[in-house]
C-alpha cells in the first residue's frame, strides 16, 4: 500500500509539472548525448592510435644534394652500407621489415598521393630522394635507429612518421577535451534544473506535505516521490541519449564516414551500446543525487 501511494504521489507529481519535466528530459538528453559522442571519440582516438601507430613507419631519407649533406650525398656504395646497418645484429632485432625505395619508385609513389593536385607537375624524379622505409617491432623503439643512423654517409635525415601522427591526436584529444568540457557544463545545467524541478514540485504542494507531517510520516516516506520525479525524467533523458548516440554511429559514422574513408577502423553499433548503460547510470545518480539535495534542503526550511 505504501508503494502503491508513494507511486501514485510521483505520478502525480510529473502531471502538475509536466513542462518542468520535459526541460529536465531534454537537458538530460542533450548533455548525456555530449557525454556519449566524447566516451565514443575518446574510443575512436584510441582505436586510430592503435592502428596507426603500428603501421608508423620510419623513413631513412638519403642524401641527393652534397650541399645540404655534411656526410655527402649518397651513391651505391653508402646506399649498400646503409642496407647492411640494418640488416646488422645490432639493429636487426628492433626491424621487424624494411625495403628500399629508389628515386622512380619514389616519384611515382609521389604522383599516385597527389593524384589531380597541381603541386605534381612541379616535381621530378630527381626531387624524390631514395629512401629506406623500415616498420619496427616495437614503433616506441625508433630513437635506436634514429641515433644509429642519423649522421652516417650519405644519411640526410631519420623521421619517425608518428612524429606526424602525435600532432593529428593532439588536435583530435584537444576536440574531445572540450566535448567534455561542454558535456560537463550541461550536467551541471541538468543536476540544477532537476534541484530547482523538485523545489518548485514541493512548494506546489506543500500543504499536503504539512498534512503529511502532521500524521505522521517519515521523511524518507516524504522524499521518495520527489526522487523518482526527478529519476523518472533523467531516465527518459537517458533514453533518448544512448538512441541518438547509437544513431549517430550507425547513419553517420558507419553509413557515411566509413564508406568514403575504408582505411579507417571506426567506432561501430557495439561500442554505442557499450557506452549506453554508462549513460543511463550517469542519468540516474544525477537525478537521485540532486533531487534528494532538494528536497532535503527543502524539508529543512
Amino acid at each position: 500500500m505504501r508503494f502503491g501511494l508513494i507511486w501514485a504521489e510521483a505520478a502525480n507529481g510529473l502531471r502538475r509539472n509536466l513542462s518542468m519535466v520535459v526541460s529536465v528530459v531534454l537537458v538530460t538528453f542533450i548533455s548525456l548525448t555530449f557525454v556519449g559522442t566524447a566516451v565514443l571519440l575518446q574510443m575512436q582516438i584510441g582505436q586510430m592510435k592503435t592502428y596507426w601507430y603500428d603501421r608508423a613507419q620510419v623513413a631513412v631519407y638519403m642524401c641527393i644534394d652534397s650541399d645540404k649533406c655534411e656526410s655527402g650525398s649518397a651513391n651505391e656504395q653508402t646506399i649498400a652500407a646503409v642496407k647492411a646497418q640494418l640488416q646488422s645484429p645490432e639493429l636487426a632485432p628492433y626491424i621487424q621489415k624494411f625495403y628500399y625505395q629508389d628515386q622512380k619508385q619514389g616519384y611515382e609513389q609521389f604522383k599516385e598521393q597527389f593524384k589531380g593536385n597541381q603541386i605534381s607537375d612541379f616535381v621530378t624524379p630527381e626531387m624524390i630522394p631514395p629512401t629506406f622505409w623500415v616498420n619496427l617491432k616495437d614503433p616506441s623503439q625508433s630513437a635506436v635507429l634514429t641515433e644509429t643512423l642519423s649522421g652516417a654517409v650519405g644519411v640526410q635525415s631519420v623521421v619517425d612518421q608518428r612524429s606526424y601522427l602525435d600532432q593529428i591526436f593532439q588536435i583530435l584529444n584537444s576536440a574531445s577535451f572540450t566535448a567534455i568540457g561542454i558535456a560537463a557544463l550541461m550536467l551541471v545545467a541538468a543536476a540544477l534544473l532537476i534541484a530547482t524541478t523538485i523545489r518548485l514540485s514541493a512548494f506546489s504542494r506543500r500543504r499536503e506535505l504539512g498534512i503529511m507531517r502532521l500524521v505522521g510520516a517519515s521523511n524518507r516516506f516524504i522524499q521518495t516521490p520527489f526522487i523518482l520525479e526527478g529519476v523518472f525524467a533523467a531516465l527518459i533523458g537517458s533514453l533518448l541519449a544512448a538512441g541518438a548516440v547509437y544513431a549517430i554511429v550507425g547513419v553517420f559514422v558507419q553509413g557515411y564516414l566509413a564508406s568514403r574513408i575504408p582505411s579507417i577502423n571506426f567506432v561501430t553499433e557495439g561500442d554505442a551500446l557499450v557506452v549506453a548503460p554508462i549513460l543511463l547510470l550517469v542519468g540516474i545518480v544525477l537525478a537521485a543525487v540532486s533531487a534528494n539535495f532538494a528536497i532535503s534542503r527543502y524539508l529543512k526550511v
